[in-house]
């Protein structure tokens, strides 16, 4: 069985990720979350509830909010209203508490942002060493076994413009993992990928979540939702309009505004 396969036999028969009965602990809640630029309403009065080791696909037509969602939780973005709360601490407050919290959330960018400057290895220890106080050989060993999940760990004296598309997102992938988050947030981690370098990408973050490690996932990739996901949120125009299980929002989703979008895309 592979592991996407091992993955969906997980997902349809394992526990279910609603808020019923559901007993694994809130990491992230968002209660009443506003966020405007300018005149314009991004985010409408979001309320939401993520579990530890919950995988939540966010999905919906551009504009409608899904990556704004997930900048403002690692606070990329300032909220004008409500409140976020991660492992308990409310990080609008932007307190001891709040950095402390946010060091558990990772992100992986559309664009990598890996420094050109700098090799494979040495972007996946920057982080390390200079936030968590890690002596270089702690950090190189910490990144080559991470750079081994990816499958990357032969390329760690490449620079990025020596890679593809697929490699520079796996590393990093890699480099994010390297802070050891309990949380990470992808934003669209295959958009700027060529189609045949989407699958690699994919393939590591299966891997990653049968890990059970929290992950929030803003994507177009359909197919990867349906495998991958617990819950699919579907945004549009700010609001959260979907929370669903995957297998009920593909089958039937509950709004006109969803069933549209479905098939224009699948």
């Amino acid at each position: 069985m592979s592991v996407t396969d091992a993955l969906a036999t997980e997902q349809n028969h394992g526990p279910r990720a609603d808020a019923h009965g559901d007993d694994r602990p809130v990491v992230i809640q968002i209660r009443g979350m506003n966020k405007w630029y300018g005149s314009y309403h991004a985010l409408h009065d979001i309320d939401l509830d993520v579990r530890q080791g919950e995988r939540i696909i966010l999905c919906g037509p551009s504009g409608s909010g899904k990556s704004t969602l997930i900048r403002c939780i690692n606070q990329l973005e300032q909220i004008e209203q409500g409140s976020i709360h991660i492992h308990g601490a409310d990080v609008t407050r932007q307190d001891k508490p709040a950095q402390v919290a946010l060091r558990d959330v990772g992100m992986v960018f559309q664009h990598f942002n890996l420094f050109p400057h700098m090799t494979v290895l040495d972007n996946c220890t920057l982080a390390p060493m200079s936030v968590k106080g890690m002596s270089r050989r702690q950090a190189e060993e910490s990144a080559r076994e991470r750079l081994e999940k990816v499958g990357m760990a032969h390329l760690t004296g490449q620079f990025p413009t020596q890679l593809s598309g697929g490699q520079q997102q796996r590393v990093a992938i890699a480099r994010t993992l390297c802070m050891d988050p309990k949380i990470i947030l992808f934003d669209e981690p295959t958009a700027a990928l060529d189609p045949e370098m989407v699958k690699e990408v994919l393939d590591v973050m299966v891997r990653l979540a049968n890990t059970g490690i929290t992950m929030l996932c803003v994507t177009h990739e359909m197919g990867f939702a349906r495998q991958m996901a617990e819950r699919v949120l579907f945004l549009d125009q700010g609001v959260i309009l979907e929370d669903t299980p995957p297998q009920d929002f593909f089958a039937a989703p509950r709004t006109e505004r969803a069933r549209a979008f479905l098939k224009q895309i699948l």
